[in-house]
């Protein structure tokens, strides 16, 4: 049997991704497709599959590389089905062939790069409102025009990416459309987008240069790089706060029998593992509060408001590398059981890394809590193209008088920010109203 290079195949437009996991070992047998490591990629992990089949003979690589479209992963000996299909492609390829062959397909990249490409292409996007992706691509009439000299491995990976082909310069034989010719397009739309944000001194915005300060002057420093989450959240965040006109509507919520409620749901479900958080009841609500109010399950888009008939919640996650926002979807059709494993299921993915770009998209509604940490109110950043997010804090106990005596009442601080341009101020109230007698007597939540 041959020993052959195992590469890292096509993965689209990323390089120097970071080993965060080896899956396999010298000795071990793979088959074609199944992972051999995992890679960290702006906002989420992609596996990297085996191309050939056959036994490790050495691995070339360790925890922490980096690696790029071609580099050696290993050594493998490969099976004789492998070393057959090989020989099979390069006789071919070679130029001697008898018979006119067809250019080949390029390779499909892995579904997880094509996913991350679509989610870079649709985050990174200028104030000018250039983007890229299915959700911002008008369909084409191809009736009357040439369509675009490409294979439909190229057209499939086009349309992942809500690439219009027509757009597309081609450089193969004929202008012929690559992958490569794909990925330079949309290279070249994000890069034109972010262009005018990318200094990030406020020229843009007309304001006065950032001030440059030389830090070690006034005592010992340590400078250290922001991840790469907090480097896009950050430039995201930055956006929103920038273009979108916020308001917070802060109120509060008597949450004594829920409380309760909820303890009493843990002990009787100790064998069953499933464990209920404030969480779970809080989206619940949500849901809730949004049939009654649908203009907060809604994204502006131009001169339309856009009305979501699906409640797909997104809740902010705490992670070692930064905040990501896992999304659980179709939140009305499930149960407080489900609701509970899926957050819990979502949110360990997002401290271990493992979170897929198709994980954190499509949400309608935003919730992010410091329930676990502290604080009273504070004004959460809402999630584009959202238009309002619920921030909520920790709970404490207050005195309330009943009328006869003053009694201990668990109160949580909630803080409703929303995006002024399609809420006004009375529909804020209202909602903070639906949910605080939602979350005040939960039996209205099935009404």
């Amino acid at each position: 049997m041959a020993t052959m290079e195992l590469k890292v195949p096509d993965i689209g437009d990323f390089k120097d991704v970071e080993i965060i996991e080896v899956l396999v070992k010298a000795g071990d047998t793979v088959a074609v497709e199944q992972s051999l490591i995992t890679v960290e990629s702006d906002k989420a992990s992609m596996e990297i599959p085996a191309s050939i089949a056959g036994k490790i003979v050495e691995l070339k690589i360790k925890l922490g590389d980096k690696v790029s479209e071609g580099t050696v992963l290993a050594m493998i000996e490969a099976s004789a089905a492998s070393s057959t299909a090989e020989a099979s492609s390069a006789a071919v390829a070679t130029p001697d062939s008898a018979a006119s062959v067809a250019p080949a397909a390029a390779p499909t990249p892995p579904a997880a790069a094509i996913a991350q490409m679509a989610e870079a292409a649709k985050t990174i996007q200028s104030m000018e409102g250039v983007a890229v992706g299915p959700a911002h691509v008008s369909p084409v009439d191809e009736s009357n025009v040439v369509k675009p000299h490409a294979s439909p491995a190229v057209r499939a990976f086009a349309r992942e990416l809500g690439v219009d082909l027509t757009k597309v310069r081609g450089s193969g034989p004929k202008q012929r459309i690559t992958m490569d010719d794909v990925r330079g397009y949309v290279k070249g739309v994000i890069s034109a987008a972010s262009a005018p944000a990318s200094s990030g001194d406020g020229a843009a915005l007309g304001l006065i240069p950032w001030p440059k300060v030389d830090f070690a002057k006034f005592g010992p420093i340590e400078p250290k790089p922001l991840s790469r989450i907090k480097k896009l959240s950050g430039a995201n965040l930055h956006r929103n706060w920038v273009m979108i006109p916020h308001v917070t509507n802060n109120d509060e919520a008597d949450i004594t029998d829920l409380e309760n409620f909820r303890v009493s749901l843990n002990k009787e479900s100790d064998q069953t593992g499933v464990k209920y958080t404030m969480l779970g009841f809080l989206i619940k609500a949500v849901v809730a509060a949004l049939k009654k109010h649908p203009e907060f399950n809604a994204s502006l888009d131009g001169d339309q408001l856009v009305y979501k008939h699906y409640y797909h919640i997104g809740f902010a996650a705490d992670t070692p590398n930064g905040l990501v926002v896992p999304v659980l979807r179709d939140a009305d059709k499930k149960g407080l059981s489900e609701i509970a494993r899926e957050t819990s299921e979502l949110a360990k993915k997002a401290r271990d890394g493992k979170l897929a770009p198709t994980d954190m998209q499509g949400g309608t509604f935003s919730i992010s809590s410091l329930g676990g940490i502290g604080g009273t109110h504070f004004t959460p950043i809402i999630n584009a193209p959202e238009v309002a997010i619920l921030g909520v804090s920790k709970s404490y106990y207050k005195p309330v008088w009943n009328g006869k005596e003053f009694v201990p009442q668990l109160t949580l601080p909630l803080s409703l920010s929303y995006d002024h341009r399609v809420i006004d101020g009375a529909a804020a109230a209202r909602f903070n109203n639906v949910l605080r007698a939602l979350l005040g007597d939960f039996r209205r939540a099935v009404l």
